[in-house]
């Protein structure tokens, strides 16, 4: 099955990233990146076979969730053919294969969806993805940087972060990344208003306002950052404040209807 052979892949692959940090090297060997492309198109072809069925649509929750990281691990992919982003992948591939597992073992009693694709709706859930996709691309970087300032503050510039680009340049690529998911945040937010029909009917009172909250803080740190120079820690909690309220958003949200009412 497509799935269990992406698990085991993104596994090896991780596994190997692992050996290859420990030994302090500063690139991913070859067959990484030949097990990390194997692993994504198993993995596209599994969400293909457990999303697109006769009955319509199937977006529960584990299933939304592994798209969503399976796009985060292609941008990161081609991300790190031109920047050194791929010690990402020493976060992301694990949550990646506890989301595959989850698609797999999990049992929903959501009903399909059945939706008429025409071009807005299209556009709106392409741009939903790339957005939250981005977002948790930015997310792990927080991560990863909040992990490196603090070890480089006591004095512990050893190990991983040997192998972490400068400070200042892992900041840069936070707020590059930042600046994308806002503009596809704010295109989904514009897009999606064509998409209301009746909030109550659609549940989207939370959706709508974390979405918006999300939105609102992440402008706040651009903005911050442009006019008064924020960085580091400041960044940091921002960044992971708007990241919780999109998650709150969208999976947050769709957890708590499909997992505890049963509402699809």
């Amino acid at each position: 099955m497509p799935i269990t052979f992406a698990t085991a892949l993104y596994s090896i692959a991780w596994v190997i990233l692992m050996r290859s940090v420990s030994r302090r090297q500063t690139a991913a060997p070859v067959i990484f990146s030949a097990l990390l492309a194997a692993g994504l198109a198993a993995h596209g072809f599994g969400l293909h076979q457990q999303m697109i069925l006769p009955d319509g649509y199937h977006f529960a929750f584990f299933k939304i969730s592994s798209l969503f990281f399976w796009t985060a691990n292609f941008l990161i992919m081609l991300s790190s053919l031109r920047k050194p982003l791929h010690n990402l992948f020493l976060i992301t591939l694990p949550i990646s294969v506890a989301a595959l597992l989850g698609s797999l073992y999990s049992e929903t009693t959501v009903s399909p969806v059945y939706l008429k694709l025409d071009a807005k709706t299209a556009a709106h859930i392409l741009l939903s993805i790339l957005a939250y996709s981005t977002m948790i691309v930015a997310t792990v970087q927080t991560l990863l940087l909040a992990f490196q300032n603090y070890q480089l503050r006591h004095r512990h510039p050893t190990g991983l972060v040997r192998l972490l680009p400068p400070l200042q340049t892992m900041e840069h690529l936070l707020f590059e990344l930042l600046w994308v998911g806002e503009v596809l945040l704010t295109l989904v937010i514009v897009t999606g208003i064509f998409q209301i029909e009746s909030i109550a009917a659609q549940h989207l009172h939370h959706k709508i306002v974390f979405t918006a909250l999300a939105w609102l803080i992440y402008a706040i740190l651009l903005w911050g950052r442009h006019y008064l120079g924020w960085r580091g820690n400041s960044a940091i909690r921002w960044s992971l404040s708007g990241f919780a309220s999109l998650v709150l958003a969208y999976l947050g949200s769709k957890f708590v209807l499909e997992m505890i009412l049963g509402v699809s």
